[in-house]
This record gives structure tokens, sequence and C-alpha cells, in this order.
């Protein structure tokens, strides 16, 4: 997976279409990933006592890998991620303009 937590992505496909966030967490077996504001969905609590009643509560879900992409914030522009070895070490670099990430 080239999506890494605390990327910057934008959401390409599905109900959030056009939204960017940052990565909270991976998933690499399943291929997933939670963003921060996307894919918001509803879930119910029960009662655990007094200091914590139930109720509705409103989270982040897991999205697939391949709906996302990595948002560049220096041009303000989704691009592709690739590898490559540079001084014996593998790393991320964007495919548009070839610089290294991180």
């Amino acid at each position: 997976m080239r999506i890494k937590k605390d990327d910057t992505v934008k959401v390409i496909a599905g109900k959030d279409k056009g939204k960017t966030g940052k990565v909270l967490k991976t998933f690499p077996k399943d291929e997933k990933v939670i963003v921060e504001k996307v894919n918001i969905v509803t879930k119910h609590i029960k009662p655990r006592g007094p200091q914590n009643p139930g109720g509705i509560e409103k989270q982040e879900a897991p999205i697939h890998v391949s709906n996302v992409m990595y948002f560049d914030t220096s041009s303000n522009k989704a691009t592709r991620l690739g590898y490559k070895i540079e001084n014996g070490k593998k790393v991320r670099f964007k495919k548009s303009d070839g610089k290294t990430i991180k």
C-alpha cells in the first residue's frame, strides 16, 4: 500500500468524491484506510452504566485504498505515487514531478 498514516488524500470515487482529509489509520491486510471526515456512518452505542450512557454517535468508516489518491498540498493536486531506491533505501516519490516524500 502506497498510502500511509498522516498522508493527505483526496477521495476520487464514492459518495464523498472530491473531499480531502488526513489518513487516521490504515489496514494493509484489507487494503482500507480511515480518512478524517470522510465516509461518516451512524453507530448506536449501548448504555454501559451511569458513567457511560448510550446514544447515537457519528464516526468514520474504512474506505478502500483504490478510492483515494495522495494529495500534494504544495501544488494542490492529487498525484500518483511510486517507489524507487535512493541511496540503498526504498522511498516513495510523486509521479507528477519525481520528488520524494518524507
